[in-house]
This record gives structure tokens, C-alpha cells and sequence, in this order.
């Protein structure tokens, strides 16, 4: 691996260290990622309030990343993911209201 390409990279150059932003979506994408993991691996259903909150904080958490970077397609994406999600955690709880 070139010497450039090694974590020490993101620690000793300071005009490339990840920035907010990135640590943003970083910990954006992960949590829509677990959702899904957690979700196949039969831990959590879909209506689940874990399943849930993992997409909608997630997704928004992807979305402003994306809005800060200006990146319209992933602005886009997050943003109806968002809203999905959004429309589901209502959703949940409206149903739990109605019992």
C-alpha cells in the first residue's frame, strides 16, 4: 500500500483529516446500515420503533451531510428516506394510540 493510503494519512495530514461533515454521514450511513443488518439477521421487524428511529435519524443525519456537501442526488435520496421514515415512526405511534 502506498505510504499516502495508510490511516496514519488521515491523522497526519491536516487538509484531509475527515471532517464533520464526513463524520456526519459516516455515523448517518451506519446507523441506516444497521437498521438493515439487525433487520436480516431477524433482531428487529420493520415495524419495530428501533427499526424506525435507526433509518429516520439516520437518513437525516445523511441528509445533512449531503446538504452541507451540496451533493443534490444524495440530498434527493436522504431526504424521501427521511420522510419515509418520518411517515413510519407516525405511523407507529398512531398504532399504539389506537390499542
Amino acid at each position: 500500500m502506498p505510504k499516502d493510503m495508510s490511516w496514519q494519512f488521515f491523522y497526519q495530514n491536516k487538509e484531509n483529516m475527515l471532517t464533520a461533515t464526513d463524520w456526519i454521514g459516516a455515523i448517518g450511513v451506519f446507523l441506516i446500515l444497521l437498521a438493515y443488518f439487525l433487520t436480516v439477521i431477524k433482531k428487529v421487524k420493520n415495524e419495530d420503533l428501533t427499526f424506525v428511529l435507526l433509518n429516520f435519524v439516520g437518513a437525516s443525519l445523511a441528509c445533512f451531510a449531503s446538504i452541507l456537501l451540496e451533493y443534490w442526488p444524495f440530498i434527493i435520496l436522504e431526504a424521501c428516506w427521511s420522510l419515509i421514515s418520518l411517515y413510519s415512526l407516525v405511523n407507529y405511534f398512531t398504532r399504539k394510540n389506537q390499542l
